[in-house]
């Protein structure tokens, strides 16, 4: 994507791993969304311990093991597609929490040893 770089926008979308949207992981279901409609990238973190609105605790430690960790979706895209998604991710979740906040892009490429070398 030329010309990626500069000031862009971050959005940052905290929900739980059992959260679910059409029948698969809602994180699942959020990257998808991106990439059909070609968004620079996303990507998807588990953390190992959290809490949110409803201040239950969250934790991968084995003595209070939690089938339903804290996960992270971030997007890094212009501000104007991120505003034009967020009414359908807003739709496709039911709790969690959706942050933006600016950033600068100084590089956007891909790998060249996974191109095509022809």
């Amino acid at each position: 994507m030329q010309g990626f770089t500069g000031e862009r926008t971050l959005m940052r979308i905290h929900i739980g791993e059992r959260d679910r949207h059409g029948g698969k992981p809602l994180y699942q279901a959020i990257v998808e969304l991106l990439r059909s409609r070609h968004y620079a990238g996303a990507t998807v973190f588990r953390a190992i311990m959290g809490f949110g609105a409803s201040a239950h605790l969250r934790t991968d430690r084995i003595e209070v093991l939690s089938l339903d960790l804290p996960i992270v979706v971030e997007c890094v895209e212009t501000e104007e597609r991120i505003q034009a998604i967020l009414p359908e991710i807003d739709a496709m979740i039911g709790g969690g929490l959706i942050t933006l906040e600016r950033a600068r892009v100084i590089m956007y490429r891909g790998d060249a040893s996974s191109r095509d070398a022809t």
